[in-house]
């Protein structure tokens, strides 16, 4: 795996060191030319969970190959989804945030992506979260994201031609550029209401923050 990660923050998820990295190229290695990919103009800010009139938002700058956002999308966002999302407080934007020193990162958010074409985004967001095997190998995948397409009753023909189109490429690099815009350096990394969250990225903690924002309001 080209790069190597360097040690962000610690910070505790359900009773476990949760590492935060962002990567870092080797600098005695010049990197490879490779073209530039046109930057989408499409106006999408990235899907989202929950009603479009919830008091709170919070954002997340993610990458698919991630393993700490693995561990926050199966372990705390099923809770965060049953106490935030479905009682109408919070409403979650994913964003791609595909860091260089993961080799297959951006294919994996293509393969959302193209999911999400046909209605069926969060539930292959699940899919590379929850089954993440293929992260721990340095074969392609794409034979795998396949078969979470597939099994999601996802029309394979029209993902094909998606993902053999790169038809989101240029969505996910916006999304990428607009995460280093707002000095996003290692994923995940949320943003609650617009303001960078440097907390614990915990259902709990969350839960208590969500909380402590609705009641400041209705008291001001």
């Amino acid at each position: 795996m080209r790069g190597f990660y360097v040690l962000l923050a610690v910070v505790a998820v359900g009773g476990a060191g949760w590492l935060i990295y962002a990567a870092q190229k080797k600098p005695a290695e010049a990197p490879a030319a490779v073209a530039p990919i046109p930057v989408a103009n499409d106006g999408f800010k990235g899907y989202t969970l929950g009603s479009d009139s919830a008091p709170v938002e919070i954002t997340v700058y993610s990458d698919f190959e991630c393993p700490f956002c693995a561990a926050f999308a199966s372990v705390q966002m099923p809770v965060v989804r049953e106490q935030l999302i479905a009682t109408g407080k919070l409403r979650l934007r994913f964003r791609d945030f595909p860091l260089s020193s993961h080799k297959y990162s951006r294919t994996a958010a293509l393969a959302a992506q193209c999911a999400g074409e046909q209605g069926k985004f969060w539930e292959m967001h699940d899919q590379l979260f929850m089954r993440h095997d293929w992260a721990q190998s340095d074969k392609d995948p794409s034979d795998v994201f396949k078969g979470f397409a597939s099994g999601l009753g996802i029309d394979m023909q029209k993902y094909q031609g998606c993902m053999d189109a790169q038809r989101y490429a240029g969505r996910i690099e916006a999304s990428y550029e607009e995460g280093q815009a707002r000095g996003v350096q290692g994923t995940p990394s949320l943003f609650v209401d617009g303001r960078h969250y440097e907390g614990k990225a915990n259902s709990d903690d969350l839960k208590q923050l969500v909380d402590s924002i609705i009641s400041a309001r209705k008291r001001s």
